[in-house]
């Protein structure tokens, strides 16, 4: 797997790091974040998306990362739908 690496959390302490990685073979968008707490788990496992049932699948996480990062996110998702990049 080749992740390029698009950037980490600006504020980022010892022991904390949110990052943001694309995976361009795959065309997916990689992140590292913070685990939720048992509250935030709760309400998400309780959201019943349209079509879907509630909960979140074993095979699936729910992450935080600051909203600091959006500006991170934004040039994943353009390097992700550049054209010219194979």
């Amino acid at each position: 797997m080749d992740l390029q690496f698009i950037g980490i959390d600006p504020n980022t302490g010892d022991g904390e790091s949110p990052t943001v990685w694309i995976d361009q073979e795959k065309g997916e968008l990689v992140f590292q974040g913070w685990k939720p707490g048992p509250e935030l788990e709760a309400a998400c496992s309780a959201f019943e998306a349209p079509g879907h049932a509630a909960g979140i699948p074993d095979h699936e996480a729910v992450i935080r990362i600051p909203a600091r990062m959006v500006p991170m996110i934004r040039e994943a998702c353009d390097v992700l739908e550049r054209p010219d990049v194979p």
